[in-house]
């Protein structure tokens, strides 16, 4: 399979063959739009500088802007990230996962690879994500499919015709959702706090916090 060619796949009619395509693109530096448990993404390599840039231009946003991480589970989490506080544990375990992006201090390791202090990331509630980031075990980035100060795309014929011919592969569901982006909290101190509220409220979320 030609990682180099353009191609539009529907999850519903090819599943393995969508989730082997966004691997292979994955490992070999490529990009490609996916639906999330919010709206549609385009992802990559957070760790592939060539991947950050090239997402960053075609948005038409400063490369220093942190994009979404998304990951498979705890056990990945914890090899980037340090979480300083018991409660946070016990908090993120209660609410992913979900449509909830946090913000989380990146350990000494990550913070020299990447150059940022703070990653905001979530365990997703979508099967292909997570089949996805379970195939590939590293984050994975998700960032909405828009140019900047432009609504975020969530409608597949509007995101081929606009983006078809700057991503490697547009994967899809046969079904558009109406769907909300993520709810993005800041755990980097002690307390929560709300950064942007989404498809979850924060006062529903505050009760899992303890």
């Amino acid at each position: 399979m030609q990682t180099d060619q353009k191609k539009i796949i529907n999850i519903d009619e090819n599943p393995e063959s969508a989730l082997i395509l966004a691997a292979e693109l994955f490992h070999a530096g490529k990009i490609f739009i996916y639906p999330t448990d919010t709206i549609y993404g385009i992802g990559g390599n957070p760790f592939d500088e060539n991947v950050v840039k090239r997402i960053a231009d075609i948005k038409g946003r400063d490369e220093k802007k942190q994009f979404i991480w998304l990951i498979s589970d705890f056990e990945n989490l914890m090899n980037y990230v340090d979480v300083n506080y018991e409660t946070h544990l016990d908090f993120l375990q209660k609410i992913w996962p979900a449509p909830v992006t946090v913000i989380l201090h990146l350990n000494e390791r990550t913070k020299a690879i990447i150059n940022q202090d703070t990653i905001a990331v979530r365990i997703p509630q979508n099967d292909f994500c997570l089949k996805l980031l379970k195939e590939i075990s590293r984050p994975l980035i998700s960032t909405s499919v828009n140019r900047t100060r432009e609504n975020p795309l969530n409608e597949i014929d509007k995101i081929v015709n606009i983006f078809l011919q700057d991503v490697d592969a547009i994967i899809f569901y046969s079904e558009t959702t109406e769907r909300k982006s993520s709810t993005i909290i800041d755990l980097t101190s002690k307390g929560p706090k709300l950064i942007r509220e989404g498809s979850i409220k924060f006062v529903e979320l505050l009760q899992n916090f303890s």
